[in-house]
């Protein structure tokens, strides 16, 4: 998939705490957090603020489905940008391994840990603590970037 070279990718994991990850062309983690945006409404206009905010976002990337993600692909739509939608067994799969996943609580620790080594490895700043939410939307988009083709392939964490 083709984009221009200062394009960005969206990561998102669904709810009204949304967990949100933005990945650079080069294929790094650049920022991440967690947004309470509390309604649906103030959900609706903050997709919006948020994309006018970053107008060289040319994919985004869902974990999620139902009302909410109807409302990302309806903006993104209107904004001319592409749209992934999964579910976290797809990215759980290509990221951790069988035993890192064996329990809904076991996934989300061990995303958590991985999470915590992409932001390592992109050189992002570091976290004072890390919402399941916005971890788990920083591995959506280490996938995602992976999938659009940005990054070849996952680097290494046992060399760190």
């Amino acid at each position: 998939m083709e984009s221009p070279a200062d394009s960005g990718l969206l990561a998102v994991d669904l709810g009204l705490k949304t967990g949100l990850a933005y990945f650079g062309r080069d294929g790094l983690l650049k920022w991440y957090r967690s947004q309470n945006f509390g309604t649906a409404t103030r959900l609706k206009r903050g997709i919006v603020l948020l994309l006018k905010t970053y107008p060289d976002v040319a994919f985004i990337v869902m974990e999620g489905g139902g009302p909410l993600a109807e409302t990302w692909r309806r903006e993104a739509g209107k904004a001319g940008i592409a749209v992934l939608q999964i579910h976290a067994e797809v990215w759980r799969k290509d990221l951790l391994l069988s035993r890192e996943q064996r329990t809904g609580g076991l996934a989300k620790r061990n995303a958590g840990i991985l999470a915590r080594k992409v932001i390592t490895w992109s050189g992002a700043a570091r976290p004072t603590s890390l919402r399941h939410d916005t971890a788990e939307a920083i591995l959506v988009g280490l996938w995602g970037v992976k999938r659009v083709g940005w990054l070849d392939k996952t680097p290494c964490w046992d060399a760190e």
